[in-house]
Order: structure tokens, then sequence, then C-alpha cells
């Protein structure tokens, strides 16, 4: 296999085309050397890979073709004409697919709006009721102190008066 002259930028035109002449030679050698079964299985290969890449171009482009090759004919001029109608049909049930899609679309986010307006109300009510449960055990538990201090001054008084009694001081 021939190799491709490198890329080096000629000065003169005569170079020029002389690299383009090398350029030309050495493409027509590579597909001298390839067989045409292996041409035909590198360009299958390559509408595979495009058709995999665009399946929506490809469909369409078939569509195209059909609609085409059909309107060379007689009869399907005639189809044609009433193809206009198929067509709009077929475009007003793309539309409407379309919408419907949309609209569903919308009335999910909607739905999951008012779930997260819920979950936000329970949250908050719950967190509502925690504070008061706290505040209650909080108050009760300051009660309890506070009975507790009041229990131990009058004990640690009565001590100390008992002391003082005994002491006669």
């Amino acid at each position: 296999m021939s190799e491709v002259p490198p890329l080096s930028k000629p000065k003169t035109d005569e170079q020029k085309r002389e690299a383009l002449r090398a350029r030309i030679e050495a493409a027509q050698q590579r597909n001298s050397d390839r067989t045409l079964a292996e041409q035909a299985r590198h360009a299958a290969d390559e509408a595979i890979a495009f058709t995999r890449k665009h399946p929506l171009a490809v469909v369409g482009g078939v569509v195209l073709a059909g609609f085409a090759i059909g309107a060379m004919t007689k009869s399907g001029r005639k189809v044609g004409k009433r193809g206009g109608v198929l067509m709009n049909l077929a475009l007003e049930s793309t539309f409407a697919y379309g919408a419907k899609m949309l609209q569903e679309a919308l009335i999910a986010a909607r739905d999951a709006g008012d779930r997260l307006e819920d979950f936000g109300d329970d949250a908050a009510t719950t967190a509502r009721g925690l504070r008061r449960d706290v505040a209650y055990k909080l108050d009760v538990a300051a009660d309890a102190v506070r009975a507790k201090s009041r229990k131990v001054t009058r004990k640690g008084s009565r001590a100390v008066r008992s002391l003082k009694e005994r002491t006669g001081r």
C-alpha cells in the first residue's frame, strides 16, 4: 500500500500540482487495493452506523423518497391529492399526541407540587407538635428542678438550724 505524501506546504504552483497528483494517485491505489466486497462491507457498516445514530432522519428520508417516487407515477399523483388530506390528518394526529404528552407532563408536575406542599404541611405540623412537646417537657423538668431546689434549701436550712441549736450558736 502506498503512503500519502506528507502535507508540507508547497511553495510554487507546480509543487502544489505535484502534491495534488501524488495524493490522487495514492487514493486511487488504495481504492484499487480494496476489493469490491470490502468496499460494500465498509459502505454497509457506515450505513448501519448512521442509521443507529440518526434513526428519525433515516425514516423521514425513506418516507420522502416514497412520496417522491409515488409522485412520479400517474396513480401516485391521484393518491397525492388524497395524500395531502392524509398528510394533514397525520400531522394533526402528531400535534395532538405531542400536546397530550405536554399536558400530561404539566399535570404530573402539578401533582408533584401538590405532594410536595402536603409533605411541607405535614412536616410543619409535626415540628410544631414536637416544639410543644419539648416545651412541655422542659417546663416539667424546670418545675421538678425548682421543687427539688426548694426541698434541698428547706432541708439545708433545717439542718443548719438544727446544728445551731445543738452547738448553741
